[in-house]
């Protein structure tokens, strides 16, 4: 199932969701002007496990260090890479930003990118390759959503062998998919390392349930504060 739109409507524009579309645009044009030189761009800022895991091997700097969990969001491999993130960033995107509120949802979109940075190195400890890609952060914005607006309608292309369709589902069943998808071959990448498809798999995995307890919190942080302001005694 792939997604083509939600049914819900936002009351503001989505600022960041839009930015940080761009920005991702914007870098892998970039990236295709590097030629020769794009390989050690993206091992210097792509996320490398075995440079966490073997610390005292390679020596790192701290700022080294850390830089890769945020750069590597804004880099892709390839057009359908880069334009299936952005994809998915702007159907879901622009209502948990408005949700949350633009310098909040910047916050937490970061956070999800370092939650599926730790996952992906936790998964693969031993790989030499760079990882990069928006789509752990974007799968922290997924699990949001899932958890504040789960009976939300989303209109999902569905191809079975021959046969394509349009079927409107509710988020809840569209997200529990999904993750069934991603925790499925997160297993299998396991055991099959860096050659099973090249994909982060449990990068999804961590950036998704990261997305769904900060979102948990937050609802229940809203509702609080919101209990607090209609008990407190109006003065006239």
């Amino acid at each position: 199932m792939f997604p083509i739109s939600d049914t819900l409507k936002t009351r503001r524009p989505a600022y960041i969701t839009k930015t940080l579309a761009l920005i991702n645009v914007f870098v892998f044009l970039y990236e295709l002007e590097l030629g020769t030189l794009l390989e050690p761009f993206l091992f210097q800022y792509g996320l490398i496990p075995i440079r966490y895991t073997r610390l005292f091997d390679f020596q790192d700097s701290i700022f080294s260090l850390i830089f890769p969990f945020f750069t590597s969001l804004f880099l892709h491999g390839g057009w359908l890479h880069l334009i299936s993130n952005m994809w998915v960033l702007w159907i879901f995107g622009d209502n948990v930003e408005d949700r949350l509120g633009h310098k909040t949802f910047l916050l937490y979109y970061l956070a999800f990118g370092v939650a599926a940075g730790v996952a992906h190195i936790a998964a693969n400890p031993h790989s030499s390759l760079p990882t990069i890609g928006a789509s752990g952060a974007i799968a922290g914005v997924m699990g949001m959503y899932l958890v504040l607006f789960p009976y939300a309608r989303v209109r999902t292309l569905v191809i079975i062998f021959v046969f394509i369709d349009f079927w409107e589902v509710p988020a809840f069943l569209f997200f529990s998919f999904w993750f069934l998808m991603q925790f499925f071959n997160g297993a299998l990448s396991l055991s099959g390392g860096d050659a099973f498809g090249g994909i982060a798999w449990w990068a999804h995995i961590g950036g998704f349930i990261t997305g769904m307890i900060i979102a948990i919190f937050h609802r229940k942080k809203t509702r609080r504060r919101h209990d607090f302001i209609y008990e407190i005694p109006k003065h006239y």
